[in-house]
């Protein structure tokens, strides 16, 4: 009897375990059912629980030999699930390619054919258009650069053309003129600044080539410049035309001091007697310009003179000279002879407390033939060695002598005078710097007394400085 009440007893406990466990999952589902009522509605909840399978049924259909099959015999629920399916989300079936239809879409397109809705991909059509090639067949698009190219070789043409002429020329002269050069000169070619070996001309520019010559008795060198014209620059050429130019060559001859006497004399074509008076300082300052010379000294007509003492002039200008600028007259430039060259005249001569360094000098210039003669004017050389030693034999008169020193006196009291507030202007200066040395090396010694004494001195030529100035005026007594 007691162990039917024992099992009896047991199987009371047992239910009341399975009825509180089955409570406590009704409260869970609940609450899980609240949380997510906003998303789901009473009757899809209803209609999911009620086609959920239950575990028997799950264990009867897997006991089962077909309980695969009955899973698909259950219309019932798949109908009340396609139902909920259908009334919770409901799929509108647009057509989206409506915006074809629209006209407004297409307002203002020429071709007016509206764009169809298909299926297969159709490729646009691309319209190319007819460029022009990058390299065009007709070479009038290109005159520009053709006349920039034509340009460029006609200007380097001309340079290598003009600059291997002039070295022609320059070579030309020199090997005409060289052994007169050798007779005279001791060193020809040489200037003593740098060793060459094999002196002759040294090119200066493309169009400049220059000559020192020097060993000769009276003279200290001799420096010949040739000139050229210069035809390596088109720019140059062009010019020429209007303003024509010829080839020249320059001598400067640097006599020794004493050698000549003191006077200034310049005789050439009156187009450069004009310029040179201009620009030189000794033809400004010493000479003036002789009235027609052509009755006076026998000069061909276009010849200019500017001379400072008219003896020394006839002197010059005599008989050898004479015939020899008549018969030279289209080669000679000019012929400058002075003992007070100072090169040209100085733009601002008041800044300068001291006067320029004067030399004696023979220039002359001389223009070279057209058509490359040289030997045509050699004898031009040779009027430039007798000038020399007609220079160191020739002396002048008593008189002569007295008007050159008073010309040249007269020149350095005008210079005097321009510099006269430039010179005092410095003496000035150099007195204050001397003051303000003697200040500081007063001042350096530290002693009170020297210190106040050199005050008292420097109170003194003050008040001296600023005082009124008095005239006296002489009484005669009675």
């Amino acid at each position: 009897m007691r162990p039917i009440f024992t099992f009896f007893l047991l199987a009371i406990f047992c239910l009341a375990g399975q009825l509180s466990g089955a409570s406590a999952a009704d409260v869970d589902f609940q609450s899980t059912d609240d949380d997510f009522a906003d998303f789901f509605d009473d009757e899809f909840v209803d209609a999911t629980f009620d086609t959920m399978p239950s575990s028997e049924d799950a264990e009867a259909r897997a006991a089962t030999p077909g309980g695969a099959n009955v899973e698909k015999a259950e219309p019932s629920r798949k109908a009340v699930l396609q139902d909920s399916d259908e009334e919770d989300g409901v799929v509108e079936d647009d057509d989206e390619f409506e915006h074809f239809q629209d006209e407004e879409e297409f307002e203002g397109y020429e071709g007016g054919e509206k764009p169809v809705a298909t299926d297969q991909k159709t490729e646009p059509k691309l319209n190319i258009p007819n460029l022009p090639l990058h390299f065009r067949t007709h070479w009038d698009s290109y005159w520009m650069e053709m006349l920039m190219i034509a340009g460029l070789l006609a200007y380097f043409s001309n340079f290598f053309a003009g600059k291997a002429k002039n070295a022609r020329l320059a070579q030309l002269w020199f090997s005409t003129h060289k052994a007169l050069l050798d007779e005279n000169f001791a060193l020809v070619g040489d200037d003593g600044k740098q060793e060459n070996e094999s002196p002759g001309l040294m090119k200066e520019s493309e169009s400049l080539y220059t000559l020192w010559c020097s060993g000769r008795t009276c003279c200290e060198g001799m420096l010949v410049e040739l000139k050229m014209i210069k035809r390596q620059d088109v720019v140059s050429l062009v010019a020429g035309l209007m303003r024509p130019q010829l080839d020249q060559v320059h001598i400067k001859i640097e006599l020794t001091r004493g050698v000549m006497d003191a006077f200034v004399f310049a005789v050439g074509s009156k187009k450069t007697i004009t310029k040179v008076f201009k620009e030189y300082a000794d033809l400004s300052k010493f000479c003036s310009l002789v009235s027609k010379p052509e009755d006076r000294y026998n000069l061909p007509s276009g010849f200019g003179v500017l001379s400072e003492v008219p003896e020394a002039t006839s002197a010059i200008l005599e008989s050898r000279v004479i015939t020899a600028l008549n018969k030279y007259q289209s080669y000679i430039d000019y012929l400058h002879i002075s003992d007070q060259f100072s090169g040209l005249v100085q733009q601002e001569e008041g800044t300068t407390l001291k006067q320029p360094e004067t030399k004696c000098m023979l220039l002359a210039g001389f223009n070279l033939p057209k058509h490359a003669e040289m030997e045509t004017i050699k004898p031009l050389l040779l009027l430039i060695f007798y000038l020399m030693e007609r220079l160191k034999t020739y002396r002048m008169s008593k008189e002569g002598k007295a008007k050159s020193d008073k010309n040249r006196l007269r020149v350095e009291e005008e210079f005097l005078k321009s510099t006269h507030a430039a010179r005092a202007e410095a003496a000035a200066q150099r007195r204050e710097d001397k003051r303000k040395q003697e200040k500081e090396r007063v001042l350096a010694e530290e002693d009170p007394e020297k210190q106040r004494r050199w005050e008292q001195k420097e109170q003194k030529r003050q008040a001296k400085k600023n005082a009124p100035k008095m005239k006296r005026l002489a009484v005669k007594s009675l």
